[in-house]
């Protein structure tokens, strides 16, 4: 087994974490002329905001050091990802935010609607009404009115306008990135894997704000790094008998990583980051060339499979691919403490999992601290254990 370094950012990006890379990417588009907007969600519509010239940034949510800031205010019970988002805010401490001259929310959930409540005095705020039962042709209609309703915040925030040609040219360039990101996931697929999680989270946190255009020499070079990798038969896997797990649930990044660091110690491979903040927002594409490009950007948004919706049928769908396509040996559903739509929906997944599948299952809740890790540690070794046996 071939244990060689292939870096994959092989161009002035080296040695930099993500967060910097990205922060470097958006000013960079700010020197160019191009306004912020922060987005917190899967469910912001990247293509009609970069078709206006505008250059989203995802907004910090994920440690655990802003979370007692936000205590002050918000109820100790409630989600981690809340709670460090507000907290960010109410300390100045995020860089993206700073930078956002608009934001876009949406209502995916109770806490965050009243969240962005709080903050909507700092900035210019839009927050998009999502519809919860998407199989509802009136959810179709109305979320297109919604994005319909971005599009009208933005031009009058930043008095600009954009044409459908433009709407359609974005959409294809967004299509283009996704499908070099999926040629990507499929290095993670492979028997053993050659592309490990921290490195997908990486690709994937550049990948979510930048054009295809853009990025595209960047994917590229990776993308001929891996193929060496492959070439040289390098495993990216310590074991090659490591089981492969798959992580699905909430959204996963910064402390919440943890859960990845944990699987990796006790000798497991990540191979699926099933999560609005892994591969899931690059797994489908938006239709090209329709009569009207942004109801063709509502239906592809209104297909993503978040908690928030009902009946979530989708879901189970999207796990049934992302299992046949990844080969898991575990699947792990992470929760973010006091998030119950995921909660609720855990009990669904499961039984899917282990009777349409037969493979092992475990739900495990978290925050942002790390008192639980050996609790958290003791229960995934012994879930990884009946895969050996």
């Amino acid at each position: 087994m071939d244990t060689k370094n292939y870096p994959l950012f092989t161009d002035e990006f080296v040695g930099e974490p993500p967060s910097k890379r990205a922060l470097s990417y958006i000013n960079s588009k700010r020197d160019d002329g191009n306004p912020i907007v922060g987005i917190y969600c899967g469910y912001a519509p990247l293509e009609l905001i970069q078709a206006m010239g505008i250059t989203p940034a995802v907004l910090c949510a994920f440690s655990n050091a802003t979370i007692e800031a936000a205590e002050v205010i918000l109820p100790a019970n409630l989600c981690p990802l809340i709670k460090s988002s507000y907290g960010f805010i109410l300390t100045d401490s995020c860089p993206f935010y700073a930078l956002s001259d608009a934001v876009i929310a949406e209502t995916t959930c109770d806490g965050k609607k009243k969240m962005f409540e709080l903050i909507s005095d700092k900035k210019p705020l839009f927050v998009m009404d999502l519809p919860q039962v998407p199989a509802e042709q009136e959810a179709k209609e109305n979320w297109t009115v919604m994005i319909k309703k971005v599009q009208s915040f933005l031009e009058q925030t930043f008095n600009r306008t954009v044409t459908d040609e433009k709407i359609e040219e974005a959409i294809k360039d967004v299509n283009h990135k996704n499908k070099m990101m999926r040629k990507i996931f499929d290095y993670a697929a492979m028997r053993p894997p050659v592309i490990g999680w921290s490195e997908l989270y990486d690709i994937i946190f550049l990948a979510t704000i930048a054009t295809g255009k853009d990025i595209e020499p960047i994917l590229k070079d990776i993308i001929i790094q891996l193929d060496k990798r492959v070439q040289n038969g390098y495993s990216n896997s310590k074991n090659l008998l490591a089981p492969r797990v798959m992580v699905t649930g909430c959204p996963v990044g910064g402390d919440a990583t943890r859960i990845f660091k944990i699987i990796e110690e006790i000798g497991g491979d990540v191979v699926a980051l099933d999560a609005c903040s892994g591969m899931k927002l690059f797994l489908d594409s938006t239709e090209e060339d329709s009569n009207d490009p942004v109801s063709a950007i509502s239906e592809k948004y209104l297909r993503i499979p978040c908690s928030c919706m009902t009946p979530n049928c989708r879901r189970l769908s999207e796990i049934d691919k992302i299992i046949e396509k990844f080969q898991p040996d575990v699947v792990i559903d992470l929760i973010l403490h006091a998030c119950h739509s995921y909660n609720i929906e855990s009990y669904k997944i499961g039984e899917h999992i282990k009777n349409r599948h037969n493979l092992p299952f475990q739900k495990i809740i978290i925050d942002y601290s790390e008192g639980d890790t050996e609790q958290i540690k003791t229960r995934m070794e012994a879930l990884l254990e009946t895969v050996n046996n």
